[in-house]
């Protein structure tokens, strides 16, 4: 792939436009399917919970979350128009019950303690400034909630051509030290490994991840 190319690729993994950006939503729901179920699955979610998702994507996977308990409410939140349509136009039936956010990317648009849990999947890569973001989420986070934060690892991340092109990444470590610059006081990290398959072909790839799970 060219550099222009790899350019484009990263511009629509950070917000995706258009019917590109369409095509590149349905790769990432595909490549990233793992990692937010495994997010899903660490959040522990019970009946009658509100969930917040940050960047959701085209939220194909929000029928596996509606699943697990009786009861719960979904907010997904995006950058991209195109994904929110996409999530919309996905999601048409459980409207009584997912809800899908357009914003600017920097001031959560919720009321202090809102949510129970929320959930964010390699959206790290693509905040300006990391610490004030996270003392907005822990700001619409309620006193009990949980936090999870599910990024590629560093090391993983820059074997691939595209993240030299505006990405901010992180190892364990690393993450770890920007959220205790926050708010947030109590993190558990757990890393993970997967085999997928590459967002630039189709050769299936190793992929090191982190799942910091953060609590007030």
């Amino acid at each position: 792939m060219e550099q222009k190319d790899l350019k484009i690729l990263a511009q629509n993994l950070a917000n995706p436009q258009g019917e590109k950006g369409i095509e590149i939503g349905e790769m990432m729901n595909a490549t990233n399917i793992g990692m937010t179920l495994e997010s899903i699955k660490t959040l522990l979610i019970e009946d009658d919970e509100h969930i917040l998702e940050i960047g959701h994507g085209n939220a194909a996977h929000v029928k596996s979350l509606l699943g697990l308990a009786q009861n719960i409410k979904y907010t997904g939140i995006d950058i991209s128009e195109t994904m929110h349509l996409e999530a919309k136009r996905l999601n048409e039936v459980f409207k009584g019950q997912a809800e899908f956010v357009l914003y600017e990317g920097t001031k959560l648009p919720f009321e202090d303690k809102t949510f129970d849990k929320i959930f964010t999947v390699n959206t790290v890569y693509f905040w300006e400034n990391p610490v004030e973001y996270l003392n907005e989420i822990y700001r619409v986070l309620k006193k009990s909630g949980t936090f999870v934060l599910t990024f590629g690892q560093r090391d993983f991340m820059e074997t691939l051509p595209f993240t030299q092109f505006d990405f901010t990444l992180y190892n364990s470590d690393e993450m770890e030290e920007t959220v205790s610059k926050s708010l947030f006081k109590r993190m558990k990290i757990s890393e993970k490994e997967e085999e997928i398959k590459s967002k630039t072909g189709d050769e299936l790839i190793k992929r090191n991840y982190t799942v910091l799970t953060i609590k007030k």
